[in-house]
């Protein structure tokens, strides 16, 4: 019986030591794996955008004068 008991002291130690290992492997990793999926999101929608972005501008841009009028005169200053 205590051989039992030695094994499933020993077992739980592993496993432990294997989640604590894991957890500190996973922590360090965090940064390139945000950076890495945020990389992909911004990539996502940057495509998204240039596709949605002219077809609005060309609805809402009015068309450009073939001529133009005289030039404005400024105001006259005080002093």
């Amino acid at each position: 019986m205590q051989k039992v008991f030695n094994l499933l002291g020993a077992t739980a130690f592993l496993m432990s030591g294997a989640m604590v290992a894991g957890s500190l492997v996973i922590y360090t990793r965090i940064p390139s794996i945000t950076q890495h999926y945020m990389g992909e999101l911004q990539t996502e929608l940057t495509k998204i955008m240039t596709d949605m972005i002219p077809a609005q501008l060309d609805d809402v841009m009015p068309e450009l004068p073939s001529a133009t009028g005289p030039a404005i005169e400024t105001p006259k200053l005080p002093f």
